[in-house]
Order: structure tokens, then C-alpha cells, then sequence
């Protein structure tokens, strides 16, 4: 049996003054509704997920129903925001799936060729300046963290990043 609106109201009117059965029967018929009206919009696969998903929130919903409006455009709204949440769903799993193909892959030669070329700058350094440029500006430490490891105080880990930078800064623009 396919109900009407009439129905279909009066079943629900039943349900909320705790007629069990009634509940029963407009359960059996909100969920026949709910296929054919999801049949065309979503892939035969996630149908029935999508059916339970609006059962679930008519069951949930039910006792918002006012009994002087009509029934099914209220359970329509229903099936439609979960069937634009679906869809936001399988939208964004859809994006997940893509990847980043396309982004530019990290170049471990990139990062070597880098890496000498810092080495063979560090070699116009004194160590202690080396030291603490790597351990903070490459390593990410923090001024107190590389002050514990070198045993250099932290006022003299900044003066010796900031004198080795500022030494290979004049380096690098004497090469260009």
C-alpha cells in the first residue's frame, strides 16, 4: 500500500499520541517513499544507506511534525538535506580519491644538492656558528633548546646565528 498525504498524516498523528502500530505502518510506508524518491538521484549502492539515514531522522525528527501542516513536505525536507549532506559526502570523498597527482613531486636531488652547497658555505664559518645555524634555522630547535645543546648561552647562540647568517649572506652575494 502506498499511503496518501491524508494517510500519511493521520499515521503520524498516531505515532506521536504512542500508537505503536501506527508507527509501525508509516515507517513500512515513509520508507517505499523514500526509495522511489531517492531512485533516480542517487547510485543503487547507497540507497538503502541513504533510506536509513532519513528513517533515522524522521524517527529522531518526529516529534517536530505540527499535525495541522501536511506531512510529506515536511518529510520531504527532511530527504532532501540528507540527500545534499550525501552528497557533500560523496563529493568530497570523490576529491579525496584525486590526490595530488598533479602537485610537483619533492626532489630528494633538490634537497642534496642544497644541503652540499650549505656545507660548502659553512666551511667560511667558524663551527660554533655552524652549529647553531643548523640546529635552529635547519632543525627548527629553539634559541634556549640550542643553547642547552651547544653550551653556548642564548644571547651568544643569537649573536653567532646572527653573525654567520649575515657572514654567508656576503657570501652568497659575492658569488652572484
Amino acid at each position: 500500500m502506498i499511503a496518501d498525504e491524508a494517510s500519511l498524516a493521520h499515521l503520524m498523528a498516531a505515532a506521536q499520541k504512542g500508537d505503536a502500530a501506527s508507527y509501525r505502518v508509516l515507517l513500512a510506508e515513509v520508507q517505499l517513499w523514500l526509495e522511489r524518491y531517492f531512485r533516480r538521484r542517487v547510485a543503487p549502492a547507497q540507497l538503502d544507506d541513504l533510506v536509513q539515514e532519513v528513517m533515522v531522522a524522521v524517527h529522531a525528527k518526529r516529534a517536530t511534525w505540527d499535525p495541522t501542516r501536511a506531512f510529506l513536505p515536511w518529510l520531504a525536507a527532511i530527504a532532501r538535506y540528507r540527500w545534499i549532506d550525501h552528497l557533500r559526502k560523496v563529493y568530497r570523498k570523490a576529491e579525496d580519491e584525486l590526490g595530488d597527482h598533479d602537485l610537483a613531486e619533492d626532489s630528494e636531488e633538490e634537497a642534496v644538492m642544497a644541503r652540499m652547497s650549505l656545507e660548502r658555505l659553512f666551511v667560511h664559518l667558524p663551527a660554533k656558528q655552524c652549529e647553531v645555524i643548523e640546529l635552529v634555522k635547519i632543525d627548527g630547535l629553539s634559541i634556549a633548546e640550542a643553547s642547552a645543546r651547544t653550551g653556548q648561552s642564548e644571547s651568544l647562540v643569537k649573536v653567532n646565528i646572527h653573525r654567520g647568517l649575515k657572514k654567508l649572506s656576503a657570501l652568497v652575494e659575492k658569488a652572484d
